[in-house]
């Protein structure tokens, strides 16, 4: 009976045992309820300071446009404005990243690190706002571009001058931001930190390069205007009816001096006018066994290379052993520059004697950005058949185009346009003589270098020079085209596709004076047009293969500063159309592909055309 009691005890323990347990478990329930909903209400507040972060972000982004075109339009009150209100946005979204609960949570493990990236993106955001933006912003408020750019009583550069010391404190703070964004992992982040942190390392990525060249631009620009001392450049006019790697046939030359901002076109000639040099000048082997020792021997064919230092140092040495005077650098344009400028200093009047006695052949007394190209490359030829005339002409009305460009006229933000498009479309070149001048020049297409820091990684070149020894070029159309093929062993291949038409006239022979068509000169039948197509690939890739028209076609193979050369000739009879491939391997640049083009009478932007990428299975 005892025995039995015991176990009825231990079965039924007291009640007060009994309460105590079910307070230990209320007690642990509502713990882990009250952490539940502590934790429910961090994370909602971490998730709902995320939101802020991101809207603000966005709204941010928003205002780069207005803030970029009023810089460019000259309305710095604009750019103010847009600015004010970016800067209140980057502002909240640092706040929210830097929250009490939002940085505890980001010593924890996984969360912890993409709250922390966040808080770096905002970071970064809120110093380009203030430490990149605002310093341009202000700058351009202080700068006045009319008296910026070059006119009868030269630019105004101390205020550039000034504003050098403030750009580049800015390139360097949004460099410090930028390298700050690099040190974080974006593997081990979500996608939804990671993709927006790629995208704020583009854009600071972006603005730290846009800020280095405005540190070059304000350094160096009142220097190579004459800030100094007197500068002279060589001025070489290309003439793309006859094709050459950088553009055209150089035409007209002449000494541009600039001092204290003023420029002014001084003794004029024609690459004709330079002779034979002999001995020729010295050439680089890789380069003469490429393009022949003709670049050496003539003025034009200096440019036979795409190089433009080498074809600049070439021409300069030219033009020392003729005249005597030595230059401190040289400058190449083209006459689709010259409408560039003529479409912001509006029409100019020639009023040369000897242009005005030539417009009795039928040549218009006026000339703007919308006939200049044709008069020059076309019209010319019609009108005037004697050659030593033809450069007279040419010549004259570069020196009328600068004469305005000199003297101030017209809108001086369209001309910051017209020649940021020249300099974009590698239509306007520059070379410095001296070497500290040139190691910053080097840095930007400008320079038109086929190696060095301003080739990007995976740059195809696709250079014309003519082959038929006439002034064929003005009728030839052209389109250049990337064709990305699957990797293959571990490295890329790309094809380049270049497709070309005769658009003369079918009786070009009979209807296109013979100083047009070459007159058979150069054994090209008269109306057809002879290219020399060169292909430079990326540095330590290989030229593979040749087509034309899909059939195999044998190719000179050679190398330049460690990029790969394909040279083909290619001759096209009035209206028909050929289409070249080389196809490149072994391209170990895994980044997306670059192109630069001869740049010829067409739009830049109607030859190259979008990269294509084949399917891979």
């Amino acid at each position: 009976m005892a025995v039995k009691l015991h176990a009825r005890a231990e079965a039924n323990p007291p009640s007060g045992q009994t309460n105590k347990k079910r307070r230990r478990s209320v007690t642990i329930i509502i713990v882990v309820a009250v952490t539940l909903c502590v934790l429910g209400s961090a994370v909602a507040w971490l998730v709902g300071r995320a939101s802020v972060v991101t809207n603000e972000l966005n709204a941010a982004s928003e205002l780069l446009h207005p803030i970029k075109s009023g810089i460019g339009t000259g309305n710095p009150q604009q750019s103010i404005a847009a600015l004010e209100r970016l800067q209140a946005h980057t502002e909240a979204a640092k706040s929210a990243a830097e929250d009490p609960l939002w940085v505890l949570a980001s010593g924890f493990p996984y969360l912890g690190q993409n709250l922390a990236a966040i808080s770096e993106v905002a970071r970064s955001a809120d110093d380009l706002s203030h430490l990149a933006l605002e310093p341009l912003v202000e700058t351009a408020d202080k700068l006045n571009w009319d008296t910026l750019l070059p006119g009868s009583a030269g630019a105004n550069l101390k205020p550039l001058q000034a504003a050098s010391p403030q750009i580049n404190s800015a390139a360097h703070a949004v460099r410090s931001s930028g390298e700050r964004l690099n040190r974080i992992d974006g593997n081990k982040l979500l996608p939804q930190v990671a993709d927006p942190l790629d995208e704020v390392r583009n854009q600071i990525s972006d603005a730290t390069a846009a800020l280095d060249a405005a540190a070059d631009v304000s350094s160096l620009l009142p220097q190579l205007l004459g800030s100094e001392s007197r500068k002279n450049y060589l001025l070489i006019v290309q003439n793309n009816a006859e094709a050459r790697a950088s553009g055209g046939i150089p035409g007209a030359v002449a000494v541009l001096t600039a001092e204290n901002g003023q420029l002014e076109l001084a003794e004029q000639s024609s690459a004709g006018d330079i002779g034979v040099m002999a001995p020729a000048i010295p050439l680089d082997p890789e380069q003469q066994a490429i393009y022949s020792t003709r670049m050496g021997k003539f003025m034009q064919d200096v440019n036979l290379t795409p190089d433009f230092p080498s074809a600049a140092s070439t021409a300069r040495a030219m033009w020392e052993r003729k005249t005597g005077e030595r230059v401190d650098g040289v400058i190449s344009v083209d006459p689709v520059t010259l409408g560039y400028i003529l479409d912001a200093t509006g029409p100019v009047t020639l009023t040369q004697p000897d242009l005005v006695a030539l417009a009795s052949t039928g040549l218009p007394t006026e000339l703007s950005g919308g006939n200049v190209v044709k008069v020059l490359l076309s019209d010319v030829y019609e009108k005037i058949q004697y050659p030593p005339l033809q450069d007279v002409y040419f010549a004259g009305v570069a020196q009328q185009v600068f004469s305005a460009l000199s003297s101030g006229q017209g809108n001086a933000q369209g001309l910051v346009k017209g020649i940021s498009r020249g300099t974009e479309e590698g239509r306007i070149l520059f070379w410095s003589a001296l070497d500290e001048e040139q190691s910053v020049v080097s840095k930007y297409p400008i320079s038109g270098s086929v190696a060095g820091p301003a080739v990007q990684a995976a740059q195809f070149g696709v250079y014309f020079n003519d082959g038929t020894g006439a002034k064929m070029d003005y009728y030839v159309k052209r389109t250049v085209q990337l064709i990305k093929e699957c990797s293959r062993d571990g490295y890329e291949q790309t094809t380049v596709r270049v497709t070309s038409t005769n658009t003369a006239p079918a009786d070009a022979a009979a209807s296109l004076p013979t100083y047009v068509t070459g007159d058979g000169a150069s054994g090209v039948p008269q109306g057809s047009v002879q290219t020399n197509v060169v292909v430079y690939g990326p540095a330590q890739s290989n030229v593979e293969t040749a087509a034309i028209d899909g059939q195999q076609a044998d190719f000179a193979p050679y190398l330049h500063k460690s990029r790969p050369v394909g040279v083909l000739a290619l001759q096209l009879a009035p209206g028909e159309s050929k289409t070249l491939e080389l196809t490149f391997g072994k391209i170990v640049q895994h980044v997306e592909p670059s192109l630069v083009v001869t740049p010829s009478v067409q739009p830049v932007i109607d030859v190259i055309l979008p990269t294509q990428s084949s399917s891979c299975l």
